[in-house]
């Protein structure tokens, strides 16, 4: 089943996909993997690859393994789509051009903030814990 927006011209050995403009993001909190298919311009199946391959791309998966995917997760989709339908990159250029979500200097602090979060909950369950014991 082709999608209706996406349109291709075969050349010689390779497919030239001409850009086409994509349909508006509605409001809404989360999309299913159909919905966003048509709003991408792309097949489930490829969203499903590509989670697997763009460690970025994680959608919420609820019952029965259903993935909703949020407003961030499609603009992520549509940038990936654009950087390998239309400029020509392989998966693991599209990878390295793709902005990391969690960049090394992100998770140093990150890792800090945590530790520092974790040594103040164990101070305070310390002093509730010599309350308890004092009363």
């Amino acid at each position: 089943m082709k999608s209706k927006l996406l349109s291709q011209v075969r050349t010689r050995k390779q497919k030239r996909y001409i850009p086409l403009t994509l349909p508006i993001i509605p409001d809404k909190c989360y999309f299913t993997i159909s919905e966003v298919g048509q709003l991408c311009a792309v097949q489930p199946y490829v969203l499903r690859y590509w989670e697997r391959e763009f460690l970025q791309l994680k959608p919420i998966k609820r019952r029965g393994n259903r993935r909703y995917y949020q407003h961030h997760d499609i603009l992520m989709i549509r940038q990936i789509r654009k950087l390998l339908y239309e400029d020509g990159f392989t998966i693991e250029g599209a990878r390295t051009k793709l902005p990391s979500s969690l960049s090394k200097d992100t998770s140093t602090k990150t890792d800090i903030e945590i530790k520092k979060m974790i040594a103040d909950l164990e101070g305070i369950l310390q002093e509730l814990r010599t309350q308890e014991v004092s009363q």
